[in-house]
């Protein structure tokens, strides 16, 4: 049996913790040389691609990028439309993969994209649609496997993937592992625990949110829009908000996932830290004491 690598030696950081986003309108956009400095200052060794142009396009400068700071690269969210039968995923899925195997990352983490930008609205699905979706999710497991690679699909607030009824869907009518967003999922009225209590098998990646509940029920309500609820503070540091962080984190080292623990703390910046907007560092730093304090407990 293969030895699970120490939880402290995967955990890494994702932009949209310095709230870099590909939503047009998010906020105030750090760039790359900043967040990368960053992410090296706090102690974070890896991390997610971002947003298309927040690194180079070019799959070799990208990895040149990452090398110059010392950062591992652990996986890219693809945001494909995956319900349409007009519209073929792979293309994109697939240019995808090619600039993962070139900076040696391992992880593919689809969001079923509703064709539209940002996350405040969405269709919904009819069987027909249902039926397109899972198959596509196959379609990139496959591909995935065939290269190297491991797909997972996550569920996302704004996605045709949102509620824990329709991760259930996708864990019964498809292959495809998860990316296990704990704040995405209770947002979308899931529950995060129970998934890794039945489903441990199925987690290919992780991202770690923790959250109010207060704004997820504004959110699940209509009361307020999920950009809003990002704005407001939906999303707090690691151990501060109603998400049991640490039980997830603990059943899932039980069952003997290795994969990595992305932290991811949505943040809208209303403006550069030195001009007034807010610094994200503080949150980071707290988040990963968490962290290393769940890896001794």
């Amino acid at each position: 049996m293969t030895e699970v690598r120490p939880l402290d030696q995967r955990i890494a950081g994702a932009p949209i913790s310095w709230g870099v986003c590909e939503v047009p309108g998010w906020g105030f956009q750090l760039g790359a040389d900043t967040v990368l400095t960053q992410m090296r200052e706090v102690g974070i060794a890896a991390t997610e691609y971002g947003p298309d142009g927040f690194l180079p396009d070019d799959p070799t400068a990208k990895a040149d990028l990452l090398a110059r700071y010392e950062l591992q690269a652990v996986g890219q969210f693809v945001p494909v439309v995956l319900h349409d039968p007009s519209v073929d995923p792979m293309p994109t899925v697939q240019e995808a993969m090619t600039g993962l195997i070139a900076t040696n990352a391992m992880v593919v983490v689809i969001a079923a994209a509703t064709g539209v930008d940002g996350y405040d609205d969405r269709p919904v699905l009819d069987d027909e649609g249902w039926a397109t979706l899972l198959g596509h999710l196959d379609e990139i497991t496959d591909a995935a496997a065939a290269r190297g690679l491991t797909a997972t699909v996550h569920p996302h607030v704004g996605t045709m993937i949102e509620t824990g009824d329709e991760v259930a869907r996708v864990l019964a009518g498809s292959r495809i592992k998860l990316c296990l967003d704990t704040g995405h999922l209770l947002i979308g009225g899931g529950d995060p625990a129970a998934v890794v209590r039945d489903h441990a098998d199925r987690i290919g990646h992780m991202h770690l949110k923790d959250v109010r509940v207060d704004l997820a029920a504004k959110v699940g309500s209509g009361e307020l829009s999920y950009t809003d609820a990002v704005r407001e503070g939906i999303y707090v540091p690691l151990g501060q908000g109603d998400v049991d962080i640490a039980g997830i984190i603990g059943r899932l080292e039980q069952a003997g996932y290795d994969g990595w623990y992305v932290m991811e703390q949505d943040t809208i910046l209303a403006a550069a830290p030195d001009e007034g907007g807010a610094d994200p560092l503080d949150d980071i730093r707290s988040s990963i004491d968490f962290l290393l304090a769940s890896a001794k407990a």
